[in-house]
């Protein structure tokens, strides 16, 4: 069943009465100023909702939804929002331009909260699946997630808006809705840190906490504890996801689940009418079922391929780990959405895992590119009504070609080849394998290899010992690498399994997802053992050697596309290795030290480092000023509120060993 115009007329009605009332009760004057007028004036035209199928029963109780692609419910108010931090840059998208008034306007803390409706919302939650580490897990939805509305900005681009974290919804299950202080400040940063590293993402415009509480356990370890729900204002062109499209997934034979509207290709054909049309224009004509409809909806499907493609090609450029690559969270628009428990790499490991609930790896930062290929496929099944699996198949190959090219190319503007020969591919795996033998930190590292002067040049020799003194002091220690393989399973345990694997394989062949991970344990043991026969000047005696090796390979590369104007070569690779290579990136433990400020009830340090990371590639502004800001009551503790400025310096440092502590799940 369609929208009527009634129907939205009605909720949205009796959503903003709600509110008005809620607001009434709290003593605020809510004085009309520049951004109120901003708020109240917003082009909203919510075209999802008059397109796609509604579900027939409003409100918030959780339910099967058949049918439908969203359903019409309203957020749960806070007590006492109070803004932590906004993007400026991320609400001029939508037109909102006197952001800076954030901080003392109640109306704005009121409307990004879920405390009031803004003229012209319409307030729904959406309806998808997923295949949730590797298992269909049948209907999810926006469970937290809130839509607002699209709003038409002034250069007539469309942006939806949406509340993480504004209560239940019909998808919530047994969840109560909420985010909290950690993870909202979390998403808000990594948004617009990656936007201005240059990755596809959702944005953040605000980051709204409150005096509200409930109850979470952070290592499901049984210590649970109070914390401060807290809302997050998201901005994409859309949040629809390859997991919108598995609601029409038939019975999983291995979970013995469906979608929710399974069978249903009229929804199904609404629903790729819809993102053709509005998001890929280029592909979208009108044509009816048969050959020609099959092949817009192919040239479709290959170009979500070439953009996932090109966004995974991008996390591996920048160390970056998402976490939790289930169908749901992929966008149909090749952009980066859903920041749970990501992670930039401190040292390179290609089986870095930044989710603490990953016991087996499945999307550990090597295995990102094969996942989303898998999601890639699980997609193809999706709209297998509509588009039959012999036909969108074999376009894998797509996804292969372009994550190849984009990953290859992205590397050598990081290395600063600027020609594409044959042996390019061993450098960068020797490369790697160099970084991993000796522990070396992934973004320092590269920033390193940046400022190394090829051969040729004057001052090139003594450029040459500056990087291997450099690189050296990115390297972890003995203690540090004996820290990292200590063992994570008991050693009787360890041994049970080596005896199993030998001796009875098919029984240890029924046991995949454990074997997997005592896999991986064996060859941490391994490395363990041979870090317990180093001493310190070994390690550094070897990490010297590894990286001088490396260097002459590189070196070698370097003369083979270098011209006879050495120095007008050398700059222009410099300028583009200074683009590609990063000196911030938003490491956990400088995340964690701006989430402890603010869960103290200092909001400085998430607003300090916003600005921090807005400069990623070069020097921020902010290094260029005379005198710090000033510093408050808790500096003495937390160094980031001691200025921006101090934030970048300590920034581009190797991080302290304790940040290898850190859990994130």
């Amino acid at each position: 069943m369609h929208a009527t115009k009634r129907q939205l007329f009605l909720f949205s009605r009796q959503s903003l009465t709600d509110r008005l009332f809620h607001a009434s009760k709290v003593k605020k004057s809510f004085t009309l100023n520049r951004l109120t007028m901003q708020l109240e004036k917003l082009n909203f035209d919510n075209l999802a909702l008059r397109t796609l199928p509604l579900d027939k029963e409003t409100g918030n109780r959780q339910r099967k939804v058949e049918g439908a692609c969203f359903s019409l419910t309203s957020p749960t108010p806070v007590d006492n929002p109070t803004v932590v931090a906004v993007s400026e840059e991320a609400l001029s998208l939508i037109d909102i331009k006197s952001a800076s008034d954030a901080y003392t306007d109640a109306n704005f803390a009121d409307y990004f909260s879920g405390n009031r409706i803004l003229p012209g919302s319409q307030t729904a939650a959406h309806c998808y699946c997923g295949h949730q580490f590797g298992h269909f897990s049948g209907q999810l939805g926006d469970g937290c997630a809130m839509y607002l509305g699209e709003i038409v900005n002034g250069k007539k681009e469309r942006w939806e808006i949406q509340l993480k974290g504004a209560g239940k919804t019909p998808y919530s299950r047994h969840s109560d809705g909420r985010k909290v202080l950690r993870s909202t400040i979390r998403e808000f940063l990594c948004s617009e840190a990656m936007h201005h590293l240059g990755v596809p993402t959702t944005r953040a415009g605000s980051c709204i906490t409150s005096d509200s509480k409930v109850i979470r356990d952070l290592k499901y370890d049984g210590n649970q504890k109070l914390e401060k729900c807290t809302v997050l204002l998201r901005i994409a062109p859309t949040f629809l996801r390859f997991g919108s499209f598995e609601i029409f997934k038939p019975l999983d034979s291995v979970t013995g689940r469906e979608g929710s509207s399974v069978g249903r290709k009229d929804v199904l054909d609404d629903l790729l009418n819809y993102t053709i049309k509005v998001f890929y224009p280029q592909i979208w004509r009108e044509v009816s079922d048969g050959e020609e409809r099959e092949a817009m909806l192919l040239e479709f499907y290959e170009e979500v391929l070439r953009r996932t493609a090109k966004l995974v090609a991008k996390w591996q450029c920048i160390g970056w780990c998402h976490g939790v690559l289930n169908t749901d969270n992929m966008s149909i628009l090749g952009i980066t959405i859903d920041y749970g428990p990501y992670g930039f790499m401190d040292s390179f490991d290609p089986g870095f895992i930044c989710n603490s609930s990953d016991d087996g790896g499945r999307y550990s930062y090597e295995a990102q590119p094969e996942i989303c290929r898998w999601n890639c496929l699980k997609l193809g099944e999706a709209i297998q009504m509509s588009l039959p699996l012999e036909k969108s198949k074999p376009s894998i190959k797509v996804f292969d070609e372009e994550y190849d090219k984009a990953y290859s190319h992205g590397m050598r503007q990081k290395l600063g080849l600027m020609s594409e020969l044959d042996g390019d591919l061993d450098i960068i795996s020797s490369l790697f394998s160099t970084m991993f033998e000796t522990g070396c930190d992934f973004t320092n590292g590269f920033r390193a290899i940046t400022n190394l002067l090829p051969p040729g040049l004057p001052c090139f020799k003594q450029s040459k010992e500056e990087f291997l003194s450099s690189i050296l002091r990115q390297c972890a220690s003995l203690e540090e690498m004996l820290a990292k393989y200590k063992p994570r399973i008991n050693p009787m345990q360890l041994d049970f399994f080596q005896q199993l694997i030998e001796q009875q394989p098919e029984i240890a062949g029924a046991l995949q997802s454990q074997l997997t991970i005592v896999q991986v344990e064996m060859k941490r043991q391994k490395k363990l053992e041979s870090f317990k026969k180093m001493s310190a000047d070994g390690k550094a005696a070897a990490d010297r050697k590894c990286w001088s090796d490396w260097l002459d390979k590189y070196i070698q590369r370097l003369q083979q596309e270098q011209g006879e104007d050495v120095k007008a070569w050398s700059s222009r690779r410099k300028e583009i290795m200074e683009q590609h290579n990063p000196s911030i990136v938003l490491r956990n433990y400088i995340a964690q030290e701006v989430i402890e400020m603010a869960e103290e009830g200092d909001f400085s340090g998430v607003r300090n480092l916003l600005e921090v990371l807005k400069s990623p590639y070069g020097t921020n502004k902010a290094t260029d000023e005379s005198t710090e800001k000033e510093t408050t009551p808790h500096a003495s503790n937390h160094p980031v509120t001691s200025g921006t400025c101090t934030l970048h310096s300590r920034y581009t440092k190797r991080p302290p060993a304790s940040a290898a502590g850190l859990v994130v799940s």
